[in-house]
């Protein structure tokens, strides 16, 4: 069966795992420093403006906390990972629910300014940067869950808010083992708090924290991986431009001052469904994006969101496909499409 996705391990992270059993620390240490580091190095940051963390989904709740969200409005797209919402709800903020924009993924940051919110998250989906105001009467979070490495005006992206995060869950664009997360951000006083929270043990206060700590174990592969993401970004635009080939209806931007990486390639056809079932009969796996059951809120007035979760499959693109693997999907899609 070729995967929808997977994770791309090699000897580098097992060298790295090894040596980290072979110190016998394996807790948080001098590794998750030197990953903290690796990844200011990594966005142009000065040392100490990032706190890696347990996971994507902790790097959100603890930027929504460091931007003393709790009972702000915050917005967010439907059309996105629950660990959006979830955030949300922890910490006690206000939801507040937006649409894509027409013809994107992407949040429509347009409806955002007419509905009062105090709190921006935002992330790229499907690893095309997201359309940011340049001036707002809000805050941002950048969500890089799904577009690690990606550029506008050849800059990486992530810095464009208050605060950024990223995720390193197994099939991200890189994986710090399974699971893991950071907070970027150009205001230290984010990260100091955000990192203040993380060290939840022998104190001297009496705050309330929670251990959101990433281990030395993870941290290590998170640095092989890094190093590997050129190369990932590459591989996965190559596999991209192999099914542009074959005319299939990719979603992309259209502003070519974006630099996108390709997490996803998504068809936009008028049949996912039987394309789902025609690539699992030649034992291949492709998945709707986001299905409507999917939304974070249930209601029927998110008419750019609904179309896609309608209308979109996500083809496989990891690193551990072949050239000739490609061809052949591509191949099966085209043959089955619908306007």
């Amino acid at each position: 069966m070729i995967l929808h996705n997977k994770p791309f391990l090699g000897s580098e992270e097992k060298e790295a795992a090894f040596k980290v059993l072979s110190s016998q620390w394996v807790s948080q240490g001098e590794e998750v420093l030197k990953f903290e580091n690796d990844l200011c190095n990594f966005f142009g940051l000065p040392e100490g403006h990032v706190v890696v963390v347990s996971s994507g989904s902790s790097a959100l709740f603890l930027a929504l906390s460091a931007l003393k969200g709790k009972g702000k409005r915050v917005g967010f797209p439907v059309y996105s990972c629950a660990a959006l919402r979830n955030a949300v709800g922890m910490l006690g903020s206000e939801e507040v629910f937006l649409d894509c924009a027409k013809d994107s993924p992407n949040i429509n940051f347009n409806e955002a300014e007419k509905k009062g919110i105090d709190i921006l998250m935002a992330p790229s989906m499907f690893g095309i940067p997201v359309e940011l105001p340049t001036k707002s009467d809000y805050q941002i979070i950048e969500d890089l869950a799904q577009a690690m490495g990606a550029k506008v005006d050849n800059e990486r992206i992530g810095l464009r808010g208050d605060i950024g995060i990223c995720s390193f869950y197994a099939t991200k664009m890189m994986t710090s083992g399974g699971q893991g997360g950071a907070v970027i951000s150009k205001e230290r006083k984010y990260i100091d708090n955000i990192r203040d929270y993380r060290e939840f043990d022998c104190r001297d206060d009496s705050l309330l924290r929670f251990n959101f700590q990433m281990t030395d174990l993870q941290a290590a592969i998170g640095r092989a991986q890094l190093k590997k993401l050129p190369f990932f970004i590459e591989q996965r635009e190559k596999w991209f431009k192999i099914y542009k080939e074959f005319n299939l209806q990719l979603i992309e931007s259209k502003n070519k001052n974006f630099t996108p990486v390709r997490y996803r390639v998504v068809h936009k056809c008028g049949n996912p469904y039987e394309i789902i079932e025609t690539l699992k009969k030649n034992n291949i796996k492709a998945i709707i994006p986001i299905e409507e059951r999917e939304l974070l809120d249930k209601s029927k007035k998110y008419s750019s969101a609904l179309e896609l979760a309608h209308s979109t499959v996500s083809l496989p693109a990891h690193l551990a496909l072949t050239e000739n693997q490609i061809r052949e999907i591509a191949n099966i899609v085209k043959s089955v499409s619908k306007n």
